[in-house]
């Protein structure tokens, strides 16, 4: 697993981390001070430097919880926004696909 945030205390963006693609999970937990996080990806060549940077759809927390996510390989970077007093943790990881 990645952290790309360890006790945040103000708004901003983490880290850019390299996503090898597939199913994955996003985990916050700790305190938001009224912020919200949420999960960008970048759909730049992920071997380059990331210039573009789009909300994935439906990835947005205000409480600490997990989400699940599915993207192709790319740059990814989780951001803290309208926030006071937080200090927010949040892991990515790979996760297993489930057959229904």
């Amino acid at each position: 697993m990645i952290q790309p945030f360890a006790a945040q205390t103000a708004d901003g963006n983490s880290t850019a981390f390299d996503w090898p693609g597939g199913v994955g999970v996003m985990i916050a937990n700790s305190t938001f001070g009224s912020g919200t996080v949420k999960l960008q990806m970048s759909p730049d060549d992920p071997t380059g430097t990331p210039t573009n940077w789009v909300d994935v759809t439906s990835i947005s927390m205000t409480a600490a919880g997990t989400v699940r996510f599915e993207l192709p390989p790319c740059k990814v970077r989780c951001v803290l926004s309208g926030s006071t007093a937080a200090s927010l943790n949040t892991w990515l990881g790979r996760a297993l696909r489930t057959v229904q």
